[in-house]
């Protein structure tokens, strides 16, 4: 069940966002989300003092943002009208989403802070009326957009839950949908597994060229990274190389051939399992994943982790025991069945699909009832 969007797509959610476009918007941002409930506010640091494709790539985040098919409506914030910053995002928005409602106000034009509140939160009001139009709807599974993120990584990550995730993904793909395969440098060492799985020969030069490229990012400030991973955390939950981490988390792909690697918070163009650029720190990886389309997010973890987003439901995953006692609170599904040798990783995916489709159709995960909607951006360039 699912909301159909003016440009086609197909939201699992109904929200309403509050966006600002730089980091002297963000508190405006949020003042208009506290004092209307119902609104989420994406406030961030960044947005200015940035140049070339590190700016390009923040508006192309945010616009992708507004446009993900969870969000019915959004409201983007701006300081200066002349510079058109908040115009920009918006212009983004409405070519990745043409239809949807979008709207723009500028601290300046409306004459400082509390006039643009004022005038935000009448904006928002009316966008929340507009999402109250809205009705669920029967849609083909085949519509969504699976995330994938693995964070907190220990032995179990590999040996169960990512496993898992894998037959979730070929359950989605074999129905129509799409997965993407994210985190580039966790792809390291195992590039040349996903190569061979590639639709053709271009799309496995991309992801040997990704993976190269984020050794050469590293190697650029003096850093390697192997240097960094695996983590002291996920050292001591059992992991022993980053060839080890990564060949457990590619199992979150699944089987099925990779049909193209996509630039961060780009959208798919194809459907099936697609490999995106992204940083591993999380809640940056989940933000692109989502701002690429993606609906919803799959989240293995195995020493716990309580990240969320603002733009889609989390489902988190651990197949350690501890964790999935110790942090109940967070946890959504545990597949610790197939580390104490009690359940399939076939019979445990398709218990983890059918949660995903619960999720899907309205059914909460841990993140939204605790309020967990972290959102970041990824940047490639010095601010100066």
């Amino acid at each position: 069940m699912g909301y159909r969007r003016p440009d086609g797509q197909v939201g699992i959610r109904n929200h309403v966002l509050v966006i600002p476009a730089n980091a002297y918007a963000s508190t405006v941002a949020e003042r208009i989300a506290r004092l209307v409930p119902g609104v989420i506010a994406l406030a961030h640091p960044h947005g200015d003092a940035q140049h070339s494709d590190d700016t390009r790539l923040t508006e192309w985040t945010l616009a992708g943002a507004a446009a993900n098919p969870n969000v019915c409506a959004a409201l983007i914030v701006g300081l200066d009208g002349e510079r058109g910053e908040a115009e920009r995002v918006l212009t983004l928005a409405t070519q990745r989403s043409p239809g949807k409602r979008f709207e723009a106000v500028s601290i300046q034009d409306e004459g400082g802070s509390i006039k643009a509140i004022r005038n935000g939160c009448a904006i928002a009001k009316d966008l929340l009326r507009h999402a109250a139009n809205d009705e669920r709807s029967a849609v083909p599974i085949g519509e969504l957009i699976l995330a994938t993120q693995c964070g907190g990584s220990d032995s179990t990550s590999g040996m169960a839950s990512n496993p898992t995730v894998g037959v979730v993904s070929d359950l989605l793909v074999e129905h129509g949908g799409t997965t993407i395969l994210a985190e580039t440098p966790e792809l390291m060492g195992a590039e040349h597994i996903l190569a061979r799985r590639a639709r053709d020969e271009a799309v496995a030069q991309q992801l040997v060229e990704i993976v190269a490229n984020v050794e050469k990012a590293a190697q650029h400030v003096g850093a390697t990274v192997a240097g960094g991973n695996p983590t002291p955390g996920n050292v001591e939950g059992g992991l022993t190389t980053i060839e080890e981490k990564s060949l457990g988390c590619i199992y979150k792909g699944g089987s099925t051939i990779v049909e193209e690697v996509i630039g961060y918070a780009d959208h798919p163009t194809r459907k099936g399992l697609i490999v995106m650029d992204t940083p591993g720190h999380d809640p940056i990886s989940i933000s692109g994943e989502l701002a690429g389309g993606a609906q919803v997010c799959i989240f293995t973890t195995g020493r716990g982790s309580p990240v969320g987003n603002a733009l889609g439901p989390v489902i988190k995953v651990t197949a350690n025991p501890r964790t999935a006692e110790r942090m109940s609170d967070n946890m959504d599904f545990s597949a610790a069945g197939m580390i104490a040798g009690a359940a399939s990783k076939e019979a445990l995916g398709q218990e983890l699909f059918e949660l995903t489709l619960r999720v899907a159709s309205g059914e909460l995960t841990r993140a939204e009832i605790i309020g967990h909607t972290e959102f970041a951006l990824y940047r490639i360039g010095p601010q100066v």
